[in-house]
């Protein structure tokens, strides 16, 4: 019996772009982020695919999908998840978009809003300049000549063997550190590095992030928007969430308050939680609360992020506290 869970393929424009797709019902298309593939999602997928149709692509770029010469901006990428919808056949989809995902997510609502049934932003970029140094190391002079010796087999040999020799005392890395050596060990040949850094550098520059969707974020009024983020995010400050949730009319945010980067990996059980109470029916949400103002978006209990004052080295903390979002 075949695998559910097995990538299938498909030829876009001559190049092959693999994905999971299980189950039947309404669509959701999970977007990983930078250097990440399908695999993020796949515990989702199983959980979802009950009652959904769910579709997981490698990006092109990343994971097993080719990783040709060309662009690699937001607008292509979200073409790209187009152009696998079309070949499909799959109308509005719940998209659902994860750092880099994010940012690809909301520029594929904004250039296709009648694609989007669903929003879910999570921990998402293109809400704001400021980023962990650690994503804008690639964007460095010199970083092409750089990388092929951090990403060298020797240097992963090492690391790996210092994980196992960790986990033999009991000491285990979290979400954030498991997914940032998987992305990092991915970029052992040349076609994967190469479309890293173009990646990378359509989005970031030394000082932060270079793509902003700030000001077309209003635009998302009539799309029902979630967006969900980890207290203790050290890539992408928490208090990005509040750009969004105050400029996407009857947004509603989620704080994982014991999650970093990947909250949907820090608590799978709660994000699951979380986005299927969001994807339920209206009519089943509104006989157990009142609709909010300005529509149907579905009141989630949330977590107030507050804009904290910025540190002397300029960065800034995020300020959370509980309450409601309304």
């Amino acid at each position: 019996m075949s695998d559910p869970l097995a990538p299938s393929m498909a030829t876009l424009h001559g190049q092959d772009l693999h994905y999971l797709d299980a189950g039947q019902g309404p669509a959701i298309v999970f977007v990983h982020g930078l250097l990440g593939s399908h695999r993020s999602w796949a515990h989702l997928v199983s959980e979802l695919a009950t009652d959904h149709r769910v579709l997981a692509p490698d990006l092109f770029g990343h994971g097993a999908s080719a990783k040709p010469m060309g662009d690699y901006s937001l607008g292509a990428h979200a073409a790209a998840l187009r152009d696998l919808l079309d070949h499909l056949g799959i109308g509005p989809v719940a998209l659902v978009g994860h750092s880099l995902g994010g940012g690809i997510a909301l520029q594929f609502a904004y250039l296709f809003p009648d694609r989007v049934r669903r929003l879910v932003l999570v921990s998402s970029g293109g809400l704001g300049r400021e980023i962990s140094v650690l994503l804008r190391t690639p964007t460095l002079p010199g970083a092409e000549w750089v990388l092929p010796l951090l990403a060298s087999r020797w240097v992963r040999d090492r690391g790996e063997a210092l994980g196992r020799g960790l986990a033999r005392i009991g000491l285990r890395a979290g979400p954030d550190v498991t997914e940032a050596w998987r992305g990092f060990t991915s970029l052992g040949d040349a076609a994967s590095r190469r479309a890293f850094l173009a990646t990378a550098r359509g989005v970031i520059d030394p000082g932060g992030q270079t793509v902003t969707a700030r000001d077309r974020l209003p635009v998302l009024a009539t799309v029902p928007t979630l967006v969900v983020w980890g207290a203790r995010d050290r890539l992408i400050p928490c208090w990005h969430a509040v750009t969004a949730q105050q400029a996407i009319p009857d947004s509603r945010v989620e704080v994982f308050e014991r999650a970093g980067h990947f909250p949907h990996l820090d608590d799978p059980d709660r994000f699951t939680r979380v986005l299927r109470a969001f994807l339920a029916p209206d009519a089943a949400r509104d006989r157990q609360c009142p609709e909010p103002r300005g529509g149907n978006r579905l009141p989630i209990t949330s977590t107030v992020v507050e804009e904290a004052p910025a540190n002397p080295d300029g960065r800034r903390q995020a300020a959370v506290g509980p309450g409601d979002l309304a």
